[in-house]
């Protein structure tokens, strides 16, 4: 997980309006003035919104209204983007990846924070509050000590032990006042108890309905694959469509027997062809050309002649000579009638040629009224083979047997059990959810937290109890003053939500950090102590000088820095599974100068782990950052 970019719009410690990105490594976010920006405040606010309008305490001062906007990469790779109207409604987007366009989630706040938690990767509020973010006023030494049993009621100590001493407390100066104060935060208390029983049926029934629209939204994907279907089935070609004949696909099958039909056809016409041309001439020569035949009829007339003038006389043997034309003349007659014969076979073959193109044309008609569909076909498919034909065409059969197959599928889905009880059950609990959100809006648009209220009664009536008692000095036995109480052990606290972080007990976690925790502590101490230990409940006792001191007795400075040690510890090992961004505010105040350039490596370290965002002023961490933004 890593936080992309910050957008504000008149907000408390920023900027009047602007954008900020976020690189990955160590980057200090430098704020405009000497406050120091409440970043993970305003995160805090962004991602774990209750919907009541708490988030307006970060308007800027002077200011009408404000708005703030967190854009960041989950776990699951996806950009999101969370907006918020300050002390209003807010939105979660998802950034399409192909359009690169912004597609709503939720509006609804129970609802986008069911979403983080479960799709995102974002840890429990508490988790990420004592775990990823640190705050000045998380140090150990900025906490109250534990105040003594005798310096407060023991009612009032017996029913609220741990708040009694939440800071130093001042005798009540008007009785009446703090009283008055004191039923009026019993009041407070009552309603926000109300209003946190009322948040809790909400955050589960939250829980509940985002549980039943995941099992709804299962069937979102079939019901888009049943649609595309469709719409493929209904663009598919049939014969129809196209202008072809219904019986389109056995023409192309029987398109090569039909192809080979008109080849042997044409192949036996011209056969014949050249059988009728090898017979009869392809030409006559003409009679008056032929010199046979006038050579005949040279000869029978030459005989004829002959004979009529040397065979005057009855007794001339010259008169038979006229006998001889006969052959002669029969010569030229046997020409000319093979002439004439000749002429009658060559208009036989004319008439014969005529034949043959008639039965030629016949041959490629027959072949063009059953291949001229299949060409239609071809074009209109836009195939380049015949072979693809038949595959476009049943194109649509199989897309018809895919609709109907998905359809049995979201059939088989929705009778599902769990998905009809999904279904049933989705409209109640939204009907509870907003009669209990109603409810809330009747208790109030804002309510403070109920520990807080807890906390402010708990301080009110410490100060009545002061006024009306005040406690004497505790001194020591030798007559000097008693030593202070000890600081609270942060360990125990911060180990418990180590373990949720990392679905361990907390023995096993103590093994993990143990030895990481103590490099830490012995580089920040310039090893005044040699090692840190943890009992079964996570109290933790330092090593120093043979000594085994818990760390609440540790000089508050010590203490801090143990702290520290532990903190970016448990932000190093988490990140070797899950990356999430580790938020610092300016909480080195105090620490000495020449201890900075060493945090600053140890805070540079872990980004190249996770991404570290430091807010402070300071340059010495600027200089030493992997890059600097202006909030």
């Amino acid at each position: 997980m890593q936080f992309v970019e910050v957008a504000v719009q008149n907000v408390r410690g920023f900027s009047p309006a602007g954008r900020s990105a976020l690189k990955a490594g160590y980057l200090v976010l430098k704020p405009p003035g000497a406050e120091v920006s409440p970043f993970a405040g305003l995160l805090l606010a962004l991602l774990y919104s209750d919907g009541r309008g708490g988030d307006v305490s970060f308007v800027a001062p002077g200011a009408k209204s404000g708005k703030a906007a967190l854009t960041f990469q989950g776990v699951d790779g996806v950009t999101y983007r969370v907006l918020r109207e300050l002390g209003g409604s807010g939105t979660l987007h998802r950034v399409n990846k192909t359009t690169q366009q912004p597609e709503l989630v939720s509006s609804d706040a129970s609802e986008t924070n069911q979403f983080l938690r479960g799709q995102v990767g974002l840890p429990p509020r508490t988790a990420f509050e004592q775990l990823y973010c640190l705050q000045l006023g998380q140090l150990p030494s900025r906490r109250p000590r534990k105040a003594a049993g005798k310096a407060v009621d023991p009612k009032t100590s017996g029913k609220f032990p741990s708040l009694a001493s939440a800071s130093a407390v001042a005798p009540a100066e008007d009785l009446h006042s703090a009283e008055a104060k004191v039923r009026a935060l019993e009041e407070e208390l009552v309603s926000a108890r109300d209003v946190d029983a009322l948040q809790f049926k909400v955050d589960g029934l939250s829980s509940q309905l985002f549980d039943a629209d995941q099992r709804l939204k299962g069937t979102e994907g079939i019901k888009v694959a049943i649609h595309e279907a469709e719409n493929a089935w209904r663009a598919a070609p049939t014969p129809q469509t196209l202008g072809l004949p219904q019986d389109i696909l056995q023409r192309v099958q029987r398109y090569p027997k039909a192809l080979t039909k008109r080849d042997d056809a044409l192949a036996r016409l011209g056969a014949d062809r050249d059988a009728e041309a090898a017979e009869v001439p392809a030409s006559v020569e003409p009679l008056t050309s032929n010199q046979g035949f006038w050579a005949g009829i040279g000869v029978g007339v030459l005989f004829l002649g002959l004979g009529l003038g040397l065979g005057l006389g009855v007794d001339s043997l010259f008169r038979y000579l006229v006998l001889l034309d006969i052959p002669a003349f029969g010569f030229s007659a046997f020409l000319a009638l093979r002439y004439v014969d000749e002429l009658q076979q060559t208009s036989k073959r004319g008439s014969k040629e005529g034949r043959f193109d008639a039965r030629e044309k016949k041959i490629l008609e027959e072949f063009e009224a059953e291949a001229a569909p299949v060409r239609m076909a071809q074009k209109a498919l836009g195939v380049e083979s015949l072979d693809e034909i038949p595959s476009a065409l049943e194109r649509k059969e199989l897309l018809a047997a895919r609709v109907v197959e998905l359809k049995d599928q979201l059939a088989s889905v929705e009778a599902d059990p769990e998905f009809v009880a999904a279904s049933t059950q989705r409209q109640a609990l939204k009907d509870q959810m907003d009669a209990l959100n109603a409810e809330l809006t009747r208790k109030g648009s804002y309510v403070r937290d109920m520990r807080e209220v807890e906390r402010e009664l708990g301080r009110v009536k410490e100060s009545i109890a002061l006024a009306k008692a005040p406690p004497a000095p505790m001194t020591a036995p030798d007559g000097t003053a008693a030593p202070a109480e000890p600081l609270e052990d942060p360990s125990p606290a911060l180990l418990s939500q180590a373990a949720d972080v990392f679905t361990t007990d907390v023995l096993s976690v103590q093994g993990l950090l143990k030895e990481r925790c103590v490099q830490y502590l012995t580089a920040l101490t310039d090893r005044r102590y040699q090692g840190v230990e943890w009992d079964k409940e996570g109290r933790a006792f330092a090593l120093t000088g043979g000594r085994r001191v818990p760390v609440g007795e540790l000089p508050p400075k010590d203490l801090d820095l143990y702290y520290l040690a532990l903190r970016m510890t448990v932000v190093e090992k988490a990140s070797a599974r899950v990356k999430r961004p580790f938020i610092l505010e300016d909480v080195f105040v105090g620490v000495e100068e020449v201890k900075l350039p060493l945090i600053a490596r140890m805070l540079k370290h872990l980004g190249t782990l996770t991404q570290v965002l430091h807010v402070t002023p300071h340059a010495g961490f600027a200089q030493m950052s992997d890059g600097t933004v202006n909030v």
